[in-house]
């Protein structure tokens, strides 16, 4: 094992050496140096007053990809101005060919067709800046770009202005952005970074105003400077946005149920807010949020036991997440640990915790999520580099009405509860060294003790040292939690799936029923080479590896987000990068991974090994292909407690390909498998999306997925007692799934769109041949089970019987694990930017979510279409109407 590791990194090392290493030259930081704006200026996307001459022309753009360091195949010149109020950018996109140039329309950050792009580094800390894309059809982009252009968030959207125009020397554009959107100090003479970026559609090039070499894996730190602002005055920016809502919900009702008449209405108001403490610290607020506009979240069923991961869509939590981010690993090698967060912000307004006593006979109307009373954010970033992140919210008490015979009830089920998250940072040596810390808090009131924490602490420490250029890199994280509660609380904590203290071998834990609270620690420690030198054609090398553990009583699923603990992981991620033009690529990269793990008992767990590559050619596009080799896999968790269990060993192979994206037309199909060695395992996935733009204001995209999941003997259906201990029984399953997703966005303007988004989903598994795990950890696979034979099994009403001992008479029993799950999620929006800031949404949401379970033997996509589009489906309409007050 380790001599193939060692072949493999020597390869890699032998790969990077055939090429001679050049140094790159000295690159001198360009300056662009401004003037206060004397005049006035029309924005019409013509750059022709007299104002624009108190200042020269910008230029000299070098090319960045494909070609980095040649001449571009089209020049770019800007100017910049500033007044009290406004920053001022115009820019002049020279192009032979006029006709040739690109003007698609989309959403707002798309960044469609051609365009151009200033990074504003306000702060000047060398590792923030602030990003405004304008593409030839009038479309803004923006993002906040942070970690030294190695994060890009296009959820920041702050109010600014832009307009564009197409002349016979190509198109020109102009901006206006209102100082109050950025954030910068208080000195009387300013020098900020920026960075201008074009994009050539055509040829898919990028030119860029400062040199930075791909191979430096730097951006921000790298940037040009903006000298002459002087005087700048404090902007407090005030932005209050009320808005109200009014809904409308049909579905088919329910004969006999109170709450089930088949319609529902609902009026709601809100505010949203901004008031700027400084020049550079915000304070956002919301008051009752309304996110009835935000897409539905796509369908996911799991069988194995992990929790599903959904993104954040809602716009208060994702703006300014940057700073609240805190992952416990982040490794460039990957794996399942990455998905671990400290905060995790669908746990603020997530579905209530608890559920009421139901007679037969009684209705009950059960919310569907807690309702956000209110939420405040602090952030920013100080002169002397601290950056500041505080996030304060409160959800309220939730009751489900119970109705008997027309006699109503409420009982309770989510407490009354408060999040609190404080972030801080701290920038030394102009960013190379940055040392943070974190505290997250949940504090409910009394009500459902019986399983949920009445308080729940984690915090941690963090660093990240750049030197030698901020070509290497060590960084690592120290991460503890606390939990208090009931006994039954933490009891049913410390046997949860994320902990199982009850398993049996488990020496590292002890189960301890009289417990009121739990302590646990984890954390990371990274070693890495981020770029460095390149050869003659652009080849550099970088690496990471590192090791991350969770303790077994770590616990932060209460606001963040957590898949288990008990685990030690060891990761490597090494590879070359081609960043240069060569033969038929645009550029390539090769990479090597290796995991490793083992749990605080010292038990070794699993390893794997994997290669892959990818390549850009230079029709555009693009490939890649990877194996991993799995050769040891042992789960703790599969058994849900009982004892671990080796799974089989296999090897898996994934292959994509993306045409050209600039095409009217597009497709991109990939595929994935997983074989167990001698058959006890099969894993295959099959993607395939197609895009259309047959007009520029209009874009439909299609995508369809199979998945196909076999299981010999070892999937788990069951734990039961039997003669004073515990069986585990498992089963071979086939579990197949389908998806069909549908998105159509069709730009009136690029402040008047409409948007659909539809997804059918079916996963089905069946499962048989069931057995008992009789030696768990035993090396030959049908070893480690007993099955049951023919008269010890039998199937009636839904349920097995086990007679394991023949006397006659049934030992245990389980249900029948089968099942069919189908959705439909699906929303067609209007969305109208009248006014900067200001919108009007017109939405049409339905979903369903029919009882089909028992419908196992029909088709799969018959059952999926027979289900998805009956009349069972809950249609919302909604009309929501925002106003931006801006100071």
């Amino acid at each position: 094992m380790n001599r193939i590791c060692l072949l493999l990194m020597m390869s890699l090392l032998l790969t990077v050496s055939t090429f001679a290493q050049t140094k790159d030259s000295v690159i001198s930081r360009k300056k662009y140096f401004t003037k206060s704006l004397t005049g006035s200026i029309t924005l019409d996307g013509i750059p022709s007053e007299e104002a624009w001459n108190a200042v020269e022309w910008g230029g000299d753009f070098i090319q960045n990809q494909p070609h980095e360091g040649d001449a571009p195949s089209q020049q770019t010149n800007f100017k910049i101005l500033y007044d009290d109020k406004f920053l001022y950018i115009a820019y002049r996109c020279f192009d032979q060919a006029p006709d040739s140039i690109i003007r698609r329309l989309s959403r707002r950050d798309e960044f469609p067709g051609d365009w151009v792009e200033i990074n504003i580094d306000s702060y000047h800390d060398l590792r923030t800046a602030f990003s405004f894309t304008l593409s030839v059809s009038g479309v803004r982009g923006d993002e906040f770009v942070s970690n030294d252009g190695n994060n890009w968030d296009a959820n920041w959207n702050p109010i600014w202005y832009a307009k564009t125009h197409i002349d016979d020397k190509g198109w020109t554009g102009e901006l206006k952005i209102p100082l109050s959107q950025l954030r910068y100090g208080n000195e009387p003479e300013k020098v900020w970074g920026f960075q201008i970026t074009r994009r050539l559609f055509r040829k898919e090039e990028r030119s860029i105003w400062q040199p930075i070499p791909q191979s430096s894996g730097q951006w921000v730190s790298r940037f040009g400077e903006l000298h002459g602002l002087k005087n700048i005055p404090f902007h407090r920016q005030v932005e209050i946005a009320p808005y109200v809502t009014a809904q409308l919900d049909k579905y088919k009702s329910v004969p006999g149920n109170p709450f089930a008449d088949g319609t529902d209405t609902r009026l709601s108001a809100g505010v949203d807010g901004k008031v700027a403490v400084t020049n550079n610290l915000i304070m956002d607020f919301t008051i009752n949020p309304d996110f009835g506009q935000v897409e539905a979240d796509p369908s996911q069923v799991r069988i194995d036991g992990f929790q599903n991961f959904f993104e954040e869509r809602r716009p208060f939590f994702i703006e300014s997440r940057n700073i609240f981010d805190y992952q416990l690993t982040g490794s460039e090698a990957g794996g399942d640990y990455d998905a671990d967060l400290l905060f995790y912000s669908r746990r603020i307004g997530s579905s209530p915790h608890g559920y009421p006593n139901v007679a037969n006979g009684e209705y009950v109307d059960m919310p569907q999520y807690t309702s956000i009373l209110g939420a405040a954010k602090f952030s920013g970033k100080t002169k002397k580099g601290l950056s500041i992140g505080i996030l304060e919210s409160v959800t309220q008490r939730e009751f489900a009405t119970i109705d008997d015979s027309g006699e109503k009830r409420k009982e309770l089920v989510e407490p009354l509860t408060n999040y609190f998250v404080g972030r801080l940072q701290k920038d030394y040596n102009g960013g190379n060294t940055i040392v943070g810390g974190i505290i997250t808090n949940v504090k409910r009131e009394n009500g459902l003790e019986q399983y949920l924490h009445n308080s729940a602490t984690s915090g941690g420490v963090d660093f990240l040292h750049y030197w030698k250029n901020r070509t290497w890199y060590i960084r690592g994280n120290m991460v503890f939690s606390n939990v208090q509660g009931t006994k039954e609380a933490i009891l049913q904590t410390q046997t949860a799936f994320e902990h199982l203290f009850q398993r049996e071998g488990a020496s590292e834990v002890t189960l301890d029923s009289s417990k009121t609270s739990l302590t646990g620690v984890g954390g990371t420690i990274r070693f890495g080479k981020s770029g460095g030198k390149s050869g003659k054609i652009g080849q550099v090398f970088r690496f990471e590896t590192g090791i991350t553990f969770r303790s077994p009583s770590l616990e932060l699923n209460d606001i963040g987000f957590m898949l288990t603990t008990n685990e030690i992981n060891h990761f490597t991620w090494a590879g070359v990068q081609f960043q240069r033009a060569f033969s038929i690529f645009r550029n390539a990269r090769i990479n090597y991974n290796h995991w490793s793990r083992w749990d605080y008992g010292g038990k070794f767990l699993y390893q794997a090994f994997n290669m892959n590559t990818h390549a850009t050619f230079k029709n555009n596009w693009q490939t890649g292909t990877g194996v991993t080799w799995n050769p040891y896999d042992v789960s703790n968790n599969a058994l849900r407690g009982t004892v671990a269990m080796r799974r089989p060993a296999g090897i898996g192979h994934s292959l994509y390909v993306v045409s050209d994206t600039r095409k009217k037309v597009y497709v991109s199909p990939d595929i994935f498998n997983f074989w167990g060695f001698n058959k006890e395992l099969k894993i295959t996935e099959l993607n395939l999306s197609l895009t259309f733009q047959p007009i520029n204001a209009l874009r439909v995209s299609l995508a369809g997925s199979y998945a196909y999941n076999y299981r010999k003997q070892d999937q788990f259906v069951s734990n039961v007692n039997f003669n004073n201990g515990i069986r585990s029984i498992v089963g071979e399953v086939k579990q197949k799934t389908i998806r069909f997703t549908g998105r159509l966005t069709y730009n009136i303007t690029p402040d008047l769109t409409l948007q659909y988004y539809g997804q059918p989903f079916i996963t089905r598994p069946i499962y048989s041949n069931f057995a008992y795990v009789s030696d768990p950890l035993a090396k030959k696979y049908n070893d480690r089970f007993h099955q049951y034979k023919s008269n010890q099994i039998s199937f009636n009403n839904e349920q097995y019987s086990v007679d394991e001992n023949g006397d006659g008479t049934p030992d245990y029993s389980f249900s029948k694990p089968d099942f069919n799950f189908v959705q439909m999620r699906s929303n067609l929006i209007i969305r109208w930017e009248y006014k900067a800031g200001s919108e009007l949404y017109l939405v049409w949401a339905q979903g369903t979510t029919p009882d089909v379970a028992s419908d196992l033997t029909s088709p799969l996509t018959q059952s999926l279409f027979n289900n998805a589009f009956n009349n069972s489906a809950r249609n919302s309409f909604l009309i929501k109407w925002t106003y931006r007050f801006l100071k």
